[in-house]
């Protein structure tokens, strides 16, 4: 809908009288102007008969015709300057007026309005609906989009709408109820929003056939504000992971009120949970084909590659990696010290190759390496999806290390998360690790330290960053 075609009833009708009035008002005067004409030719004919018969008739004639011409011209230039008078004080003003004038009085201007996600129940019968998007043109919301989610005797209508700045969200679901809808659910949009459902599905899928760590970010943008984790078969450490076994999960998962469980292609179950908002069979089916055609696809991950120059001298390569750089990985930690790996997985070190499965799956997040011109990966850098949170961790050999490669890792780690729009990134280190530290200080981010027991937890929010390109080819 557009922003200047939502009216209400009542503006329609008196649109509709206000036309009505108009056209009654031509016709008066067309008949008054006919009239008019009539006794023109009338006086004329009876002034020609008396004029022409004296000696100065013909002259007489002439100059009252010049005379009428010059009236007329007179009449048209000052209706065109001035119009047909104002308008009846009922006639609503249809020109353009400046944005603080049409909002009118006790209203935000027209510039100010916000982007809402609105979700009601209503009752499926005719007129539930209509009902539901009067009350919205009343407060002079616009409906930018709209999908319906049947329910049996009941429809999930799901909105995005543009609502004036003056309107509260408390007062938003007050109109809403009152117009029939149960359950209302608000939450703020942005700009990506807009974008129409179908596109917007298409996009997601598009995004997960090249890029098998998109499932999960797709997922969440396809089913809003939740909390998705991969639950392996198996945990890093050996013993079977708690929780539902993916052998317990039907092929065609299960959708239970607020959660769903699907199989992951990769082994192990997708679990997928929003408390505030049970989920609807129309989305259970949409999440469903997306993980069917992940699993279709098969393992993939971009293989693009890119050059740096070292500060401290040397070409390096960095690179995206998946499972298939496992033996290269476990090369490297067995060129680690004892107290590069321990610093890393904050444990023993003979489990860091444990690890690498869990760490290397595209499911997980996002691994960056980097690897010399004989192809030896020399330092990682993980991206790792955890619930609504992501975490940062970097490996560097220990003769690589003190050359700004985990800052160069770093950084790029954090462009891949503006990419996939996460608020904040954390990394986790111990307080006596100042490389990690001073890495992290030179992102030139706002940072939130948390110290606990030796252990350092640096937050670091991403709101302001804006990714240089190069920086997200990778």
């Amino acid at each position: 809908m557009n922003e200047h075609t939502s009216t209400t009833p009542a503006s329609r009708r008196r649109a509709r009288r206000v036309r009505a009035g108009t056209r009654s008002s031509r016709w008066r005067r067309d008949l008054v102007e006919l009239a008019a004409l009539f006794t023109a030719v009338t006086v004329a004919d009876t002034l020609a008969k008396s004029v022409l018969g004296g000696p100065d008739g013909p002259v007489l004639l002439l100059g009252s015709a010049g005379a009428l011409l010059v009236a007329a011209a007179l009449h048209t230039w000052w209706s065109h300057r001035h119009g047909e008078g104002p308008p009846p004080p009922d006639t609503p003003d249809t020109g353009a007026r400046p944005a603080d004038e049409e909002a009118g009085p006790g209203r935000a201007p027209r510039g100010e309005t916000a982007l809402w996600r609105m979700r009601t129940t209503v009752r499926d019968r005719p007129g539930a609906l209509a009902s539901l998007c009067g009350a919205l043109a009343a407060r002079d919301v616009d409906i930018l989009a709209l999908q319906t989610h049947p329910l049996g005797d009941d429809t999930v209508d799901e909105f995005l709408l543009r609502v004036p700045g003056s309107l509260a969200a408390r007062e938003l679901s007050a109109e809403v109820a009152a117009a029939g809808g149960r359950d209302v659910w608000l939450e703020r949009a942005d700009a990506h929003d807009l974008v129409d459902t179908p596109a917007r599905v298409l996009g997601l899928a598009t995004r997960t056939a090249l890029d098998a760590s998109e499932l999960p970010l797709a997922l969440r943008e396809l089913l809003g504000r939740c909390a998705i984790r991969s639950i392996p078969a198996v945990s890093p450490t050996g013993p079977r992971r708690q929780g539902v076994p993916a052998d317990e999960v039907p092929t065609e998962g299960v959708l239970e009120e607020t959660l769903i469980r699907l199989p992951d292609p990769t082994g192990g179950v997708i679990v997928i949970e929003r408390p505030h908002l049970p989920f609807t069979p129309t989305e259970f089916a949409r999440a469903r084909a997306l993980v069917e055609l992940d699993a279709r696809l098969g393992q993939r991950v971009p293989r693009r590659r890119e050059t740096l120059s070292l500060a401290e001298g040397g070409a390096i390569t960095v690179r995206r990696a998946d499972t298939r750089d496992l033996p290269a990985a476990r090369e490297m930690h067995a060129r680690c010290s004892t107290r590069t790996l321990s610093m890393r997985y904050h444990g023993p070190p003979g489990d860091a190759d444990r690890y690498l499965g869990h760490l290397l799956s595209p499911r997980f997040g996002r691994t960056l390496v980097a690897e010399t011109a004989a192809g030896r990966v020399v330092a990682m850098g993980h991206l790792l999806w955890d619930g609504d949170e992501t975490e940062v961790a970097l490996l560097i050999e220990d003769d690589w290390q003190h050359r700004g490669l985990g800052g160069e890792l770093l950084r790029r780690l954090v462009a891949l998360a503006v990419e996939a729009r996460c608020e904040s990134v954390y990394a986790v280190t111990r307080a006596s690790n100042t490389a990690m530290i001073a890495t992290m200080r030179g992102l030139g981010l706002p940072l939130d330290y948390q110290f606990e027991e030796g252990t350092l937890v640096i937050s670091a929010r991403l709101a302001p960053v804006s990714a240089p390109a190069a920086d997200r080819r990778c």
